[in-house]
């Protein structure tokens, strides 16, 4: 029997859950030789969040992105996945850890000898040993319909184009239901048409699926459509964050020049 007791503990533990954010990195320093790429970083993103990364190119953006999935260890500094620190990790608890979070490769990564549907099998097959074939036929289905390719599960990546490549790529990054998404450079290499088809899809599956999601884009139209809060990067700093209204009050010199150019 449930009693009023293990109700309430029940809501101060849930209460408790969704006041830790989903990602928490903290005076993040990477740099590779001579060259500083992070500069100590700090950046909070809430469960249920969309925060977009900008700046120009080889400001640390994707370095960022790859430390908080552990794909890259920081020189110093703290990440929190759902409030757990990550860094010093061993390779198992990691990848535990790694299962609750989806990333979308810059150019989408698929395997070139798996078809569209094993590429999106591909997480299942490694992680999820206890689903059976047909139950993960059937997710495999619901992903690429959740995405728009019914139909075209049994094509080659090299036969698909370029905005389909990120939609498969989308669809596996969802396969293990995860609480976070990563997202790099999502829209890059897209015509206007299928960037819009894009960020409109992002969209989506944020209403749906209620993910915390971190974007690193070139893309300032794309950042305004598909992001609470923008971050904007310059020589490893974080130099302005906030929605997009508060980056155009800036008076930062930096801050102005990007946007006038982007």
């Amino acid at each position: 029997m449930v009693t009023a007791f293990d109700t309430a503990m029940k809501q101060r533990h849930d209460a408790h859950e969704n006041s830790v954010p989903a990602v928490a990195v903290e005076n993040l320093h990477k740099s590779f030789g001579s060259q500083k790429v992070l500069n100590g970083i700090t950046l909070t993103i809430s469960r249920g969040e969309t925060m977009a990364v900008l700046g120009r190119s080889g400001t640390g953006k994707s370095v960022l992105l790859r430390i908080i999935i552990g794909l890259v260890k920081p020189d110093s500094g703290s990440v929190r996945i759902l409030g757990e620190e990550t860094t010093s990790l061993d390779i198992d608890h990691l990848g535990e850890i790694r299962k609750k979070m989806g990333f979308l490769f810059q150019h989408a990564a698929l395997y070139d000898s798996l078809t569209v549907a094993e590429n999106v099998a591909f997480p299942l097959d490694h992680h999820r040993r206890d689903m059976s074939k047909s139950e993960r036929d059937d997710r495999v289905a619901q992903l690429l319909n959740e995405v728009g390719l019914n139909g075209h599960s049994n094509k080659m990546p090299s036969n698909i184009s370029g905005g389909m490549q990120k939609r498969a790529g989308l669809a596996r990054a969802l396969a293990l239901e995860p609480e976070i998404l990563l997202l790099d450079e999502p829209t890059a290499g897209l015509d206007p048409i299928s960037s819009g088809e894009i960020d409109e899809l992002v969209l989506k599956l944020q209403r749906e699926h209620q993910m915390a999601s971190i974007v690193v884009t070139h893309d300032l139209h794309s950042a305004k459509t598909i992001a609470n809060r923008l971050a904007l990067l310059d020589k490893g700093n974080v130099v302005a964050e906030g929605t997009y209204l508060d980056l155009q009050q800036s008076n930062i010199p930096f801050v102005e020049e990007f946007l006038k150019h982007s």
